[in-house]
């Protein structure tokens, strides 16, 4: 089994159900550890796909990512968008840091309109 570097790359929900997927699919229960990787994959995936990544693709992370360069956001913040897309004011105040000071009204309201675009919500109740 590899092991994985601390911080070697930040991943998104969505990518974290796409490899945990495909493990699940590529992994035979043979061993007793392999089958709590199983129980672990099982519910990881099951709560992952009741979230906002359960209608994101690769294609509409990168076009939202790339509609985003134009804001100075950190890479944190931006993953953060990812997934828990920011559908309020209150909520991008809560993701990025001192916004009052980094952003304009105009901005905030753009960036929603962007999530909005491209990261479209599953209305989980």
């Amino acid at each position: 089994m590899e092991t994985i570097k601390a911080n070697a790359a930040f991943l998104c929900n969505y990518e974290v159900m796409q490899i945990l997927q495909q493990l699940k699919d590529n992994t035979q229960k043979k061993h007793k550890r392999e089958g709590s990787l199983a129980t672990v994959t099982y519910e990881t995936i099951h709560y992952l796909q009741d979230s906002d990544c359960k209608t994101q693709s690769a294609q509409s992370i990168q076009n939202f990512l790339e509609a985003m360069k134009r804001f100075k956001l950190t890479k944190t913040e931006k993953l953060m968008m990812v997934n828990t897309p920011p559908r309020t004011e209150l909520e991008i105040q809560l993701i990025v840091q001192e916004s009052e000071e980094r952003l304009t009204d105009e901005e905030v309201q753009s960036i929603i309109t962007i999530v909005n675009e491209f990261l479209p919500s599953t209305n989980i109740s």
